[in-house]
């Protein structure tokens, strides 16, 4: 183990969290000094010094092997939480410690869910940190490889592949620092023009920038009780739905359209079921709620069906209807968007379109193959053919996910939470969705769930952001040296 390497490449991650405390500071000192300035102030010096101190005594950065890669993304991720709750501890109210770790995994993750029960009540200065910690992960989780390990680009390559569908591996046919910088352009791209929609639209500079923040990242933290609900604009709605769902999509292939001038990267497999999936929901949500939600209003239940299956599918998490006294069919629906959610190469978590889509290929390939034997079937993917090693790894992660899932369940319920909240706030932080059902619904919070169950459920946040198997070969070697 490379404990030079991994320690400045820690550092390095530290100090970007550093920076954006900083920010939150001068958000701060703009706001007449708010309750916040100590807390991020003490925060901030604290991250800096520990983040630059690698760099005072390691000179020469040796080169990393893939081992020390994976030490390096789990011990970033973790640092990250813990000096990212710092500002909520040393703030206090409702951040007890435990509250205070929910709400940096679940920031840094973009997670979205939370534990406040008074959002508004807060200085803006922790506003913005709360809403910098989903920009950080969701920048973080897509480009986080290539930035941490510049020298050891043929390791770099094999990490990335734990996207294994093919639409990821197409959307980056560059070199490395190219791919940092297309996915950086679009991400920073679709901030600023998130941004200066919703305030063209009508909320102040401020929550436009926040909501930008988490639009990007599809996290779902919101400077409001009633989330994006507060605003009562069909306008807004609409601009966040358009934002939420294109942010779910391979940046790489946003770029591709953006570079060719050309709608035509669009046209393939992954994006027809991507969009396939968000119109077909929509509408059974819509009729649900018409025949049995209550809803006297055709356009009302479009809107609100429209958004909220988006919402969950991109991750996003926001909300601007209370879906708690929702039928359950309609219940169902927002639990399956949660375990699929969107395109890889974007912020979403969950299984991903393209592994369901490769999973449904592969199983009516599987059924084919039992009835001709003697027949060659293989799984197409946008005019490409997938290797049958590449199916399998798909299957395997997504049994892999399912096995998670489950046992997350058993673990919380056998923590005091019921049966509705388990099964759908486990979903929700393992593909790290926000919102779950009934209690933990979008207008709702986890601030009443048992102390283990928000310990569960940060760890399911932390596993499903990185995919699962990061975090299970680190186990396996720290078991191994043992």
């Amino acid at each position: 183990m490379n404990v030079k390497a991994i320690s400045v490449n820690v550092g390095k991650a530290l100090l970007v969290s550093a920076l954006f405390m900083l920010l939150s500071i001068v958000v701060s000192v703009l706001n007449g000094l708010d309750a916040a300035f100590t807390p991020l102030t003490i925060s901030f010096i604290i991250t800096l010094l520990v983040g630059a101190f690698p760099f005072i005594f390691i000179r020469n950065t040796p080169a990393m092997t893939l081992t020390d890669g994976y030490l390096t993304i789990v011990l970033s991720w973790l640092l990250s939480f813990i000096f990212g709750m710092l500002p909520y501890v040393l703030y206090g109210g409702e951040f007890t410690l435990i509250n205070a770790w929910f709400e940096s995994v679940s920031g840094y993750t973009t997670t979205g869910s939370t534990i406040l029960n008074d959002i508004e009540a807060l200085p803006k200065g922790l506003l913005f940190w709360r809403s910098s910690t989903h920009y950080i992960g969701g920048l973080g989780v897509v480009v986080f490889l290539l930035l941490v390990m510049p020298q050891a680009s043929p390791y770099r390559l094999k990490l990335t592949n734990m996207e294994m569908s093919t639409l990821s591996k197409g959307g980056y046919k560059y070199k490395s620092s190219k791919i940092v910088r297309i996915i950086t352009g679009v991400y920073v791209g679709f901030t600023i023009a998130c941004a200066l929609s919703l305030w063209a639209a009508g909320m102040s500079l401020f929550d436009a920038v926040n909501h930008s923040f988490s639009i990007a990242a599809t996290g779902g933290f919101s400077t409001r009780n009633m989330s994006i609900g507060y605003y009562q604009s069909d306008l807004i709605n609409l601009i966040v739905i358009f934002f939420m769902a294109v942010c779910a999509m391979h940046f790489g292939l946003i770029y591709a359209v953006f570079a060719t001038g050309s709608l035509k990267p669009m046209k393939n497999s992954v994006v027809g079921y991507y969009f396939g999936s968000i119109t077909v929901c929509s509408l059974i949500v819509m009729f649900v709620l018409m025949i049995q939600g209550g809803y006297d209003s055709w356009g009302r239940a479009a809107v609100d069906s429209a958004f909220t299956v988006v919402s969950y599918m991109s991750t996003a998490g926001f909300g601007i209807c209370d879906n708690s006294t929702w039928p359950w069919f309609a219940g169902l629906v927002l639990l399956f968007v949660s375990l699929q959610c969107g395109c890889s190469g974007s912020t979403t978590g969950g299984i991903k379109v393209d592994r369901i889509l490769i999973a449904f290929k592969g199983i009516g390939n599987e059924i084919k193959r039992r009835l001709h034997p003697s027949a060659v079937y293989q799984v197409r993917m946008s005019g490409q053919h997938l290797s049958d090693s590449s199916v399998h790894a798909v299957m395997m992660y997504i049994v892999t996910y399912v096995i998670v899932i489950l046992v997350s369940i058993i673990v919380v319920m056998m923590c005091g939470s019921d049966v509705v909240e388990a099964v759908s706030g486990v979903v929700a932080s393992v593909g790290s969705v926000g919102p779950g059902l009934g209690e933990l619904g979008c207008m709702d919070n986890y601030s009443a769930q048992p102390v283990m169950s928000k310990f569960v459920f940060a760890l399911d946040m932390f596993m499903g952001r990185l995919e699962i198997f990061p975090v299970l070969i680190v186990i396996s070697m720290l078991l191994k040296r043992r």
